[in-house]
Formats: structure tokens, C-alpha cells, sequence
């Protein structure tokens, strides 16, 4: 019996774990077309970019607003996270990378970024994407896109 339980633990993890290489391995792969193509956000509205990240399938599922220089009080930037809460959880447990989005903007944030977040819990959604939808980008960079176990840990 304890040998039949341990096999069904051991073969649950491998499961979960194959869950989350297939999740990464498919938002990298729907990623990609757009990495070889941030340029051409730049300059450009938010909501140029966001309809990009949704017409290649990109589902956000959390965000974070952050300076652009340290210490500041002035926010400039835009972290997007595409892993839910229980793929976070597989990828930090394993060691994995977790792709991620950095989106720098040219002017600064509205001081109303904390009241949203707040209110929605850092979670994405269409208000959160309104109230950044004009405004300008200055830069765009794609965390942990090199492969969920690479020991590369740079942005492209």
C-alpha cells in the first residue's frame, strides 16, 4: 500500500510538473512572433501592444506597477505576469523560470495605479488594461523567455 501511495505522489508531481513545461513551452511559443516584433510598439499606446498580446493568444493574468529608477516615487513601469497562481507555484517549487513582461512607458503612471491595483488585487482584467490603454511606450522587455530551465536568466 505505502509503495502504491508513493508511486501515485510521485507520478501526481511528474504530471503537474509536465502541466506547467506545457504551459510555458506554449506561451513562449505564442510569445515569440511578438518579442521578434517590440519595436514597433514603441512610441505607440498601450492598447497597441495589449491587442497584440491578445490576438497571439498572450492571457495576462496579474500585474505590478513599479518605478523606473530606484528610490523613486514616480512609476514608469508596467509588470505583467502571464502564470496564475498555481503555475507560479510549479515554476518557483522547481526552480523553473516564469515568463513575464516589463513595459516601460514614456511618461509617467497616473498616481491612481495604486487605488486600481489594489481594488482588483493585482489581478488583470478590461479596466485594468482602459487605464493603461493610452498610454505611450517607451520600452518593452520579456523575462524568463529563454526556457523554463535555462540557466540564461536575461530579458530579450
Amino acid at each position: 500500500m505505502l509503495v502504491t501511495n508513493l508511486f501515485f505522489i510521485c507520478n501526481c508531481k511528474a504530471q503537474i510538473v509536465n502541466n506547467y513545461i506545457n504551459f510555458y513551452n506554449n506561451t513562449i511559443s505564442n510569445l515569440n512572433p511578438i518579442i521578434s516584433t517590440k519595436n514597433q510598439y514603441y512610441n505607440l499606446p498601450f492598447s497597441n501592444f495589449y491587442n497584440e498580446l491578445q490576438n497571439g493568444n498572450i492571457n495576462i493574468q496579474g500585474w505590478f506597477y513599479d518605478t523606473k529608477i530606484s528610490p523613486s516615487t514616480k512609476y514608469y513601469v508596467l509588470k505583467l505576469f502571464l502564470s496564475d497562481m498555481n503555475m507560479l507555484s510549479i515554476a518557483s517549487e522547481n526552480s523553473y523560470h516564469d515568463p513575464r513582461i516589463s513595459i516601460t512607458f514614456k511618461d509617467e503612471i497616473p498616481n491612481q495605479v495604486q487605488t486600481l491595483m489594489e481594488q482588483n488585487h493585482s489581478q488583470w482584467n478590461p479596466v485594468v488594461a482602459q487605464f493603461f490603454s493610452n498610454i505611450k511606450v517607451e520600452s518593452i522587455r520579456f523575462i524568463g523567455v529563454r526556457g523554463y530551465d535555462s540557466t540564461d536568466y536575461s530579458a530579450k
